[in-house]
């Protein structure tokens, strides 16, 4: 499925743009497409950052039961096979 593309001005410095064209390069892509990847890899973080505050946040409203922890760690010392 295509989907429709709407160009963007993003200003970068001479440096950078030259780091891009070669990774480009080697990858055998366009500056276009790696930087499409780039941005669906900053929005990818985003999204894990936010669910890792989701869940800091869930156990700050309901840590975590220091007795269910004891008697998981105990039945794990249990039922772990010799090595």
């Amino acid at each position: 499925m295509v989907m429709a593309r709407r160009e963007v001005l993003v200003q970068l410095d001479d440096d950078l743009v030259g780091q891009l064209d070669e990774i480009a390069r080697t990858r055998g892509t366009s500056r276009s497409a790696l930087l499409r990847e780039g941005a669906l890899a900053v929005i990818d973080a985003d999204e894990r950052l936010a669910a890792d505050r989701r869940l800091v946040d869930a156990y700050r409203r309901q840590p975590e039961d220091p007795a269910l922890i004891e008697s998981a760690a105990r039945l794990a010392a249990r039922t772990v096979p010799e090595w």
